[in-house]
C-alpha cells in the first residue's frame, strides 16, 4: 500500500467570497480504506465534491496516478474511475436492481435497443463478483437500505471504480447489516480499490480504516494511521478541545405524568404498547431497526392512526388524528429523516423555522416578513446555526446545521412534550454534545422528552428510563441505574412479546 492513487495539494475553495476550504492536503493509497473525519461544516462534503468533479477548486492541484488532472465535471472523475455513494441514496425506485446498476449505460444490440439478456447477465456477474445475493428483478423500492447500498456499490464497480467514496454508509443500518457492509468493503480493498470512508461513528473507524485525515473549519489538521490514535485524540483534533462529558445528564426528580399510553396498537407494525411519561423526564426507546419505535411516535403525533388503545394527556383521554391537533395539544416531533420529513430543503432557514407557526406572522392573509425574519434570526442564533444568513437554503447547510434548524423549528412552538427520533444521526461529536446539553436543559425546565435512538451509548447516557421494543412489542423496561448495554441488546433480540423488567 505504498502507491498513491489520488493526491490533493493545497486545495482551497470559496463560495461568494466565503472560503470553505483552505490549503487542504489529502492523499489516498491503492487498496487503502482512508477515513475522512470532521465536524459538520468542516469541509468534508466540499472536498468530496471537488474529488468527484462536482465543484472545481479555487486553487490547488489534484493528481491521479501521479499525473496532474482537472475534473471539470462528474463525468471527468468517473472516467478515471472515481465513484461516490452518498448518505441519501440515489436509486430509481421503480426500476429493478439490474436496471439501476446500468442506468444510463445499458448495453445495446445491433438495432440500438437495450440488450436485456446481456444487461441481466452482466449484472449477475457483477453481483457474484462482489458476493452480493439480491434478486436482479426486484424493484429498488422493495429493497432494504442495506440492499440499496449494495446496489449502489455494484453500480460504482460497473464503471470499474478504482476509488470509492462512501459518505455515512452505516447511518441507517442494523449491526448485522453493518457487518455485511464491512465484509464487502474489505473484499473491495483486496482487489486494490481505494476507499474514502466518511462516518461520525468513531468506533467504526477503528474497525475498518487504515488511516484517518481530520479537517476542522475547512482546514487540514492531521493524517494518522488509525492504529496510532484513539477516540479522545480524534475528538480533540476535530473540535479543537476535549469533550469530557458527551452526555451531560442532569438528574430531575420525578414529577406529574403528562402522557399516558395504554394498549396502543396500529394493527400492523406495533401492538399493546403501554407506558407513562413524566414532566422533566427523558424516556428512551431502544430497539433494532424495524422494532416499531418510530411507528409509535408517528401514532402519538397523529401522523398515523391507531386501531385500538388510548392516549391521555394530563389524565384526560385525547384523540389525536393529525399533527396539527398534536401541536395544539403541546406536542412536537423531530423526525428521524430530516431531509424527507423535517425540512423543505429548497426553502431558506427562515421559512423552515417559522413553518409550523405561520399564523403568528400573518395579517389579513399576508406574511409580515420583518417579524418573521426577526423570530427566525433569534431561533437560529439560539441554536447556533452556522450559515451565511437566515436566507440561505437549508439544502446548502451541513447535516448538523440542518438538524439544528429542525430542532429550532419545533422548540419555537413551546411544546410540553418533545419526541426526538434519532436526533443525532449523521451529525458530528461536537454537535451531538450540544444537542445532548439542550435536551438535559429542556428536561430540567420541565419538558417531557421521548428519545428514540439506535445508539446505545446515547440511550444509556441520556435516559431516565429505557423501554426496549422488538417486532412491535415492548419486551423490557429498565431504570437508568439498572440498564446496561448487554441487557438492552438481550431484550431487543429475544423472542418475547411482552416482558417488563424493573
Amino acid at each position: 500500500m505504498s502507491e498513491i492513487i489520488l493526491e490533493l495539494r493545497n486545495i482551497s475553495k470559496s463560495f461568494s467570497g466565503v472560503e470553505v476550504l483552505h490549503n487542504v492536503d489529502f492523499s489516498l493509497k491503492t487498496g487503502e480504506i482512508h477515513a475522512l473525519l470532521g465536524e459538520n461544516g468542516a469541509g468534508k462534503s466540499t472536498l468530496v465534491k471537488i474529488i468527484t468533479g462536482f465543484h472545481q477548486p479555487s486553487s490547488g492541484e489534484i493528481y491521479f496516478d501521479e499525473e496532474r488532472v482537472s475534473f471539470n465535471d462528474t463525468r471527468d472523475s468517473r472516467d478515471v474511475g472515481i465513484a461516490a455513494i452518498y448518505q441519501e441514496l440515489s436509486l430509481f425506485p421503480d426500476l429493478d436492481v439490474a436496471e439501476n446498476i446500468f442506468i444510463g449505460r445499458q448495453p445495446l444490440n445491433n438495432t440500438k435497443m437495450v440488450d436485456w439478456r446481456k444487461l441481466y447477465a452482466e449484472a449477475k456477474k457483477l453481483l457474484d463478483s462482489l458476493g452480493v445475493k439480491i434478486d436482479l428483478k426486484q424493484k429498488a423500492r422493495n429493497l432494504s437500505i442495506a440492499e440499496q447500498q449494495m446496489v449502489e456499490i455494484a453500480r460504482a464497480f460497473s464503471i470499474n471504480a478504482r476509488v470509492l467514496i462512501m459518505d455515512e454508509p452505516t447511518s441507517s443500518l442494523t449491526l448485522n447489516e453493518v457487518e455485511d457492509l464491512f465484509r464487502l468493503v474489505r473484499n473491495i480493498r483486496k482487489n486494490g480499490t481505494a476507499v474514502i470512508f466518511i462516518s461520525h461513528r468513531l468506533e467504526e473507524l477503528f474497525e475498518i480504516a487504515d488511516r484517518v485525515t481530520v479537517l476542522r473549519d475547512g482546514s487540514y489538521v492531521d493524517t494518522k494511521p488509525i492504529a496510532e490514535t484513539n477516540r479522545e485524540d480524534l475528538i480533540r483534533m476535530m473540535v479543537g478541545r476535549s469533550i469530557s462529558e458527551q452526555f451531560p445528564k442532569i438528574e430531575v426528580p420525578p414529577s406529574d405524568v403528562v402522557l399516558s399510553v395504554e394498549n396502543l396498537s396500529n394493527g400492523t407494525t406495533f401492538g399493546d404498547v403501554s407506558f407513562e411519561l413524566r414532566r422533566g423526564e427523558i424516556l428512551g426507546f431502544a430497539g433494532l431497526v424495524g422494532a416499531g419505535r418510530t411507528d409509535v411516535a408517528n401514532t402519538i403525533f397523529g401522523i398515523r392512526g391507531a386501531t385500538s388503545g388510548t392516549i391521555k394527556l394530563d389524565g384526560q383521554t385525547v384523540s389525536i388524528t393529525s399533527p396539527r391537533q398534536a401541536m395544539a395539544l403541546g406536542l412536537a416531533y423531530v423526525p428521524e429523516d430530516r431531509l424527507q420529513h423535517g425540512l423543505i430543503p429548497q426553502m431558506n432557514i427562515t421559512k423552515n423555522i417559522t413553518l409550523p407557526r405561520l399564523d403568528r406572522f400573518s395579517q389579513v392573509g399576508w406574511i409580515q416578513i420583518r417579524s418573521e425574519n426577526k423570530e427566525a434570526f433569534e431561533v437560529a442564533c439560539q441554536m447556533e446555526v452556522r450559515a451565511t444568513s437566515i436566507q440561505q437554503k437549508t439544502r446548502e447547510l451541513s447535516g448538523g446545521n440542518q438538524q439544528k434548524v429542525v430542532l429550532g423549528k419545533w422548540l419555537s412552538t413551546n411544546p410540553r412534550i418533545l419526541i426526538l427520533d434519532e436526533p443525532t444521526r449523521g451529525i458530528d461529536v461536537g454537535t451531538k454534545a450540544a444537542v445532548h446539553m439542550l435536551m438535559t436543559k429542556l428536561a430540567a425546565e420541565g419538558m417531557a422528552i421521548i428519545l428514540i435512538s439506535s445508539e446505545l451509548p446515547e440511550i444509556l447516557g441520556m435516559s431516565d428510563r429505557i423501554i426496549v421494543m422488538r417486532e412491535g412489542y415492548i419486551t423490557a423496561e429498565f431504570s437508568r441505574e439498572a440498564a446496561t448495554q448487554e441487557k438492552i441488546l438481550t431484550a431487543a433480540t429475544e423472542d418475547v412479546r411482552t416482558r417488563i423488567q424493573q
